[in-house]
């Protein structure tokens, strides 16, 4: 089958291990299903993967892709749920949780396999492209939200660096719940398309902003870190899910988090009960992901370097 895949790791040019072609189509272990992919989006962690994080050199060559739809062997549209083994479904006892691509070929392929406990039933109202979208950002940003923020309709919620797939995710659906959505963006496009989207405001990043927020979504990491933590009221929350610019904190703004009692918590992508929550939100509300474009899957070299200059607003989608 064809396939986009990681031959080698390169840590300052990562798009040089990225090769093209012919991969074994996958065999289809037990309590395990066979999906022939129709969709899949791109993400950060793409990157992450041809640079060696999270990957080790014995998992070589790998297939691309933690997210994707498409069809099971009984013709079911699906959605994938792409944490393996956090359930313990299709996998041994003692092994811990990875994301597709960590340990398992991913979804850069005609074909993917996962464990069949991974599947969801792909709401009719989603295009494939648009469930595509949904199970690593639009699923991270659901979880930072509604389980991690402890944030309620009415309240004010700060994203930073608008634009990238948990960005926009958070902002849509932030909105269509009844929060406040405000932004920052080096971007004065990018800025102008969160308004847009429904952001009440929209700033250039470190700018002072008119109140303080009960909470901010934070994956930009040391770039932004300490307008983050200074942009809270008391007792406020910063989620963190990422940190594209780096983590180290030359200021880490340790009096003020422990003198307001503000509070840092972590988050990392989201249960399968969580992706039903969201493919059920989107069903309710009328919300569909912000697509940036789509490609054919031997076009991925390209959206792979737009993810990677941050030439990108929503999610960009590959079609085997």
């Amino acid at each position: 089958m064809f396939a986009a895949y990681v031959s080698h790791f390169d840590r300052d040019r990562p798009l040089s291990g990225l090769r093209l072609g012919d991969r074994p189509d996958p065999e289809v272990a037990p309590n395990w299903a066979r999906v022939r992919v129709k969709a899949a989006s791109v993400n950060h962690h793409d990157l992450w993967s041809l640079r060696g994080v999270g990957l080790g050199e014995g998992a070589l060559p790998m297939i691309l892709g933690c997210d994707g739809a498409g069809i099971d062997e009984d013709g079911n549209e699906v959605v994938l749920h792409s944490v393996i083994g956090d359930s313990g479904h299709g996998v041994g006892p003692d092994e811990r949780r990875t994301l597709l691509t960590e340990k398992y070929q991913g979804t850069f392929a005609e074909y993917v396999t996962v464990p069949r406990w991974n599947l969801l039933p792909k709401p009719p109202e989603l295009s494939f492209e648009e469930a595509a979208c949904l199970p690593t950002a639009w699923l991270t940003a659901y979880r930072m939200l509604f389980s991690r923020a402890d944030v309620r309709p009415g309240d004010s919620v700060l994203v930073q660096g608008a634009g990238g797939g948990v960005a926009t995710a958070a902002v849509i659906l932030g909105t269509a719940a009844g929060l406040r959505m405000l932004v920052t963006s080096r971007d004065e496009g990018k800025r102008e398309r969160a308004l847009a989207l429904g952001a009440e405001g929209a700033y250039e990043p470190g700018a002072r902003l008119p109140r303080r927020v009960d909470a901010v979504l934070e994956t930009v990491g040391s770039a932004t870190w300490r307008h983050s933590v200074r942009s809270l009221r008391p007792g406020g929350t910063v989620v963190i899910s990422g940190a594209t610019s780096g983590q180290s904190l030359p200021e880490a703004e340790l009096n003020r988090i422990f003198f307001l009692e503000l509070r840092v918590v972590g988050s990392t992508m989201g249960s399968k009960e969580e992706l039903a929550s969201l493919l059920s939100f989107c069903q309710a509300k009328g919300v569909r992901p912000l697509i940036d474009s789509t490609l054919p899957l031997d076009r991925v070299g390209e959206a792979l370097g737009r993810i990677e200059r941050g030439d990108v607003f929503g999610k960009i989608v590959l079609t085997p």
